[in-house]
């Protein structure tokens, strides 16, 4: 009889947005004729850029001839083409990354899970409270230790290391999935302070920087001196460019990041991920890859970024509301997400139900992420826009009949 591996066990029966899908078939199952919007899942809604869907139907084309058709990508890391563009992209903005330190994947979510393969179970990971689930979804399957910094109300949803706490691996996002945060230069430094203390890696995870505007905040942790002594970095193109169906991003691991073996060896990251890749992971197929260095062109840039500035007029539209009922909140500003505190001291799941049910809106409830986002909610700019305006103004009812 086979063994369970029983940290599963430890898992919530369901996840988030399982449940949440639940509550609404059931709504819609009583309420047939409900017109409902959804803000709860951040799905991209606008269609992929013109120049992506060319180069991807050329690479297809590719495909069909014999001279040009592709079979396996010798390295599974992805084509020379690809990481270029990628690194040339991450100079852009000030940070030095080589195509050699990239690595190709379908989306930031598979590497972030399962970039603990090469750690040690004995590990102790630290999560910032709230969290993306994925975060500490994989290192419970596993059944490592997991402590919190805690994010709330007080430091701005923007949680900074305790030196009295020890951790061998840290999670951190900015711009901060579900919270909105993002964590400025000097705040990254501190954590790039203490990883190094603590000989510690950074898992960065860094989906949402396309919507990064202000100058202070850092596109990517490689911005910051010293992170590349101690972080790995993971990016996706579903919220970039709107890959979401498409599933295409990056994983930046520096040819400089070592961890000590417990012969005291030293052992390069990179080179362990890619024997792991090579063993579990076949690659991103070469039209999808295509389009994906498409992206990274001028003319990429610029439609994609026209998608882009969509959903920040979305988020501007919500924040807005949000600043006229006097709701507190945060996020609105280089992120797509806005966090807010629910009403009267309502629980999260509490507010869920009521906007499903009296103004047929859907959200995500903040007790999703974590202990600190009970009472808080998240909602999500990347619908489209006359729904967006439509569902501020039931919201706007709703707290109305609320206070």
């Amino acid at each position: 009889m086979p063994q369970l591996n029983e940290n599963f066990l430890k898992l919530e029966k369901n996840y988030l947005f399982i449940n949440i899908a639940k509550k609404i078939a059931a709504f819609k199952e009583a309420n047939p004729d409900a017109d409902i919007i959804r803000m709860g899942i951040g799905d991209v809604t606008l269609p992929i850029a013109p120049v992506v869907i060319e180069a991807m139907k050329k690479g297809c084309d590719e495909m069909g001839v014999k001279e040009t058709f592709k079979g396996y990508e010798d390295s599974g890391a992805g084509y020379d083409f690809l990481k270029e563009a990628v690194s040339h992209y991450y100079k852009s903005f000030g940070a030095d990354v080589a195509p050699g330190e990239v690595r190709i994947n379908d989306g930031a979510k598979s590497d972030c899970g399962n970039i603990v393969d090469i750690f040690g179970d004995d590990n102790v990971i630290l999560v910032t409270d709230p969290a993306y689930p994925v975060y500490v979804d994989s290192n419970l399957m596993s059944g490592r230790k997991i402590i919190y910094a805690d994010s709330n109300e007080e430091n701005g949803f923007a949680a900074m290391p305790d030196d009295s706490v020890h951790a061998d691996i840290i999670y951190l996002c900015s711009p901060n999935n579900p919270t909105g945060s993002v964590y400025t230069a000097d705040q990254l430094r501190v954590w790039i302070d203490y990883a190094k203390k603590n000989h510690a890696v950074i898992i960065y995870d860094s989906a949402y920087e396309a919507f990064i505007t202000d100058p202070a905040v850092p596109r990517s942790i490689f911005c910051v001196e010293g992170a590349k002594e101690c972080a790995i970095e993971m990016c996706s193109l579903s919220k970039t460019a709107g890959f979401t169906g498409m599933r295409c991003g990056y994983t930046v691991i520096p040819d400089t990041l070592m961890v000590r073996a417990s012969d005291g060896t030293e052992v390069s990251l990179s080179q362990l991920w890619g024997r792991r890749q090579g063993s579990k992971f076949n690659g991103v197929s070469y039209p999808v890859q295509c389009a994906a260095a498409a992206v990274f062109t001028e003319e990429g840039m610029k439609q994609v970024r026209e998608n882009i500035a969509y959903y920040q007029e979305n988020a501007r539209i919500i924040s807005g509301t949000m600043e006229k009922l006097g709701v507190k909140f945060t996020g609105g500003v280089n992120s797509p997400y806005i966090w807010f505190k629910c009403p009267g001291n309502m629980g999260s799941w509490e507010f869920f139900d009521l906007m499903l049910e009296k103004i047929a809106v859907v959200g995500t409830p903040g007790a999703g992420f974590g202990k600190n986002g009970e009472g808080w909610f998240r909602l999500t700019a990347f619908g489209d826009r006359q729904r967006t305006v439509e569902a501020m103004k039931r919201f706007e009812d709703l707290i109305s009949k609320i206070n």
